[in-house]
């Protein structure tokens, strides 16, 4: 089975969500994004974003951290269905990140993809890629990240 026979192009699909604690943001901050709005709670209530919050890429690891138990769930399913899932290899990038709002200690975030486009590389036939759309939004339903990003298939 393809990716694209599996989700319907357009459509948001949830993939988990991710607690954002003050201790998970300072323990991150401290080995890859030490600022101090990222490390401590007091000097962050007088930073630009008025509270601790995680750094971006936290964030983005968040989206990760989401997707892999997802996609490995969706693969028991479909093999359990006896459908053959999609075998997806790694992403050659990612384009249009944006932080779009900060993700402050006891935010929870749930993550999404999106399939947007998926098409057959000219240079190698047995391969596609296909073309995502991920975002998180808090659990007021506001947008706090978003990128694009694609994924290699092997047919």
């Amino acid at each position: 089975m393809r990716m694209a026979e599996l989700y319907p192009f357009g459509e948001a699909v949830d993939i988990g969500s991710l607690t954002f604690t003050a201790e998970d943001i300072i323990r991150f901050a401290k080995d890859f994004d030490p600022q101090p709005f990222h490390l401590d709670e007091e000097q962050a209530k007088q930073a630009l974003f008025g509270g601790l919050c995680a750094s971006g890429w936290h964030t983005s690891a968040g989206w990760m951290k989401c997707f892999v138990p997802f996609w490995m769930g969706e693969c028991r399913r479909l093999a359990a269905e006896g459908i053959v899932p999609p075998n997806l290899g790694p992403s050659p990038g990612f384009t249009k990140l944006a932080w779009l709002k900060p993700v402050f200690a006891g935010d929870t975030i749930t993550y999404s993809v999106t399939l947007t486009g998926s098409r057959e590389l000219a240079s190698r036939p047995d391969r596609l890629i296909n073309t995502i759309l991920n975002a998180g939004r808090n659990q007021n339903g506001e947008a706090v990240i978003r990128f694009e990003s694609t994924v290699l298939e092997f047919l």
